[in-house]
């Protein structure tokens, strides 16, 4: 780290409040020129929060913000990189990289230099990996691709060093590569001046790029340290509030019933012929590495995506032509990876999407929709699942990353189902909203769910699950239970590894 000096952000006593809700409870943070600051903590914590007011999307309700640094000449800009980018899916990287250069009217009725544009949005982008298309629309593009463009674009003409760059869960979509190059460019922006406010739920990322930690629980700051004075282990306290040792270290044995969920060679794009049976209050875990056929596996069963079998069957009764209306009306749901662009309607509110796939509840033979009983469910679901802000009328895309899956999880359980697909169900989410999502599947499971989660975290998987299917190349290439039935065991498995019993020793700590 450059050594830091003068700051150029100074927060003093910040608060905001929403209805029933203290979001930031005097909330104070400095931030140095040449300092990357990390800011963590629980979906809900306060983090959105704060990134919004300093936008300008929130007024704050008490408390200062002040740039010490600025000058007449040289003003201290902040520029922000949000979780959803703010990209405009239509246009191409060229055009939105021009967005904050070209509104308004040019003096001149000329086009647009095309080469020239091209040009300089390739250049751009190649500072943080490999060039690619900039012509095509970014909503055709990879998310790491699309990344890179919202990273390019608020990087892009900065007038002098001395700029505070926020990052706000810039690595979810990238990958490890791409991810180091990100974070060596942030650290050349910080040694030249400029300071960083890093947010993310990746506690690994934090501990390797800060040089400084804050830490926001329930809207209050409960941590800011200097990296040195912080290690994992006591990062996690700082994010839960719980000591090491006192936290849960596990389930306890469940009691299965009948079989609930029986498939017979089910065969799709990528499954070749897989069978899987799961018991009432039992969890299977499905792992396997990107391409084996696990990430396919809960839509093919529910019916939204392209499948046969040999045999399907749910609760005894034959399943054979399968559909998403079909197998909701049978007891089936479905919790999908991208939560964004399937598990929800983005600008519906918590309420509408809470609702949806069970509007026969809410509604009556005269009026329809039922707006007092629909409220009612919503509001109950968004207490029952720690929904924050507890507001059913917020719009979904409006609520932090963790929220939107508690959201999504509360509109599928609240109809008690038969069978629970789940796919990534703690993807993109901190420590804090993973361990309410694995008690939501534990409390399902002990109400006579047969649960399935497919999942790329071997933890995950060892936490959650009765038995792991583990796929390779679209077939169960292994079945762990009991004592084999460990991260180590999983990953060897998965990559084809695993040497009969004598490959590992059964513990997770020889990883």
């Amino acid at each position: 780290m450059a050594a830091a000096n003068r700051p150029l952000l100074r927060i003093t006593g910040m608060i905001k409040e929403f209805p029933g809700l203290r979001a930031l409870d005097d909330v104070s943070l400095e931030v140095h020129s040449g300092e990357i600051v990390a800011v963590v903590g629980h979906n809900g914590s306060g983090k959105s929060t704060l990134v919004k007011i300093l936008a300008g999307v929130y007024a704050k309700d008490a408390g200062e913000v002040e740039y010490p640094s600025s000058t007449a000449e040289e003003e201290t800009g902040l520029h922000i990189i949000h979780q959803d980018l703010g990209l405009a899916m239509e246009l191409n990287a060229i055009e939105n990289l021009g967005i904050p250069k070209y509104q308004g009217l040019r003096e001149s009725l000329a086009p647009a230099p095309v080469k020239r544009e091209k040009a300089k949005a390739t250049e751009l982008i190649s500072r943080f990996g490999e060039p690619f298309d900039v012509t095509v629309p970014v909503g055709s593009l990879a998310p790491a691709q699309r990344s890179i463009i919202g990273i390019a674009r608020a990087l892009d003409g900065w007038k002098h060093p001395r700029n505070i760059l926020i990052l706000d869960e810039p690595t979810e979509a990238l990958h490890a590569s791409e991810v180091r190059i990100l974070f060596e460019a942030i650290k050349r922006l910080a040694a030249d001046g400029a300071g960083i406010i890093f947010i993310s739920h990746r506690l690994d990322e934090v501990l390797e790029l800060a040089d400084r930690i804050v830490v926001l629980r329930d809207g209050k700051k409960v941590a800011d340290e200097d990296r040195e004075h912080v290690d994992h282990e006591r990062l996690v306290e700082f994010v839960t509030g719980v000591k090491a040792g006192e936290a849960e270290t596990g389930r306890t044995d469940r009691t299965h019933g009948e079989v609930v969920l029986d498939i017979a060679g089910l065969w799709g794009e990528v499954l070749d012929g897989v069978d899987l049976t799961v018991h009432a209050g039992e969890v299977v875990g499905v792992a396997g590495v990107l391409g084996s056929g696990r990430e396919a596996l809960p839509a093919m069963v529910f019916g939204s995506e392209l499948a046969a079998a040999d045999e399907f069957n749910v609760a005894g009764a034959a399943y054979p032509k399968r559909d998403p209306a079909e197998s909701i009306r049978r007891g089936m749901a479905f919790v999908p990876g991208d939560r964004g662009k399937y598990g929800a309607i983005r600008d519906f509110t918590a309420r509408e999407n809470i609702t949806l796939p069970a509007m026969q509840n809410v509604t009556n033979a005269i009026f329809g929709v039922d707006a007092r009983k629909e409220k009612a469910v919503a509001t109950e679901l968004v207490a029952k699942y720690d929904v924050r802000p507890p507001r059913p009328e917020q719009i979904f895309k409006q609520f932090s990353g963790g929220n939107q899956q508690k959201i999504v999880f509360a509109k599928w359980l609240r109809n008690d189902p038969t069978v629970l697909l789940l796919e990534e169900p703690t993807q993109g989410v901190d420590i804090g909203a993973k361990q309410a999502l694995y008690e939501a599947i534990d409390a399902a499971a002990a109400q006579g769910a047969a649960v399935v989660v497919c999942s790329s975290e071997a933890k995950e998987l060892v936490r959650l699950c009765d038995r792991v299917l583990v796929l390779r190349n679209g077939v169960v290439a292994a079945e762990l239970s009991g004592e084999e039935l460990t991260e180590t065991r999983l990953v060897l498995e998965g990559y084809g590894l695993a040497d009969g019993d004598d490959a590992v020793d059964g513990s997770e700590g020889q990883q």
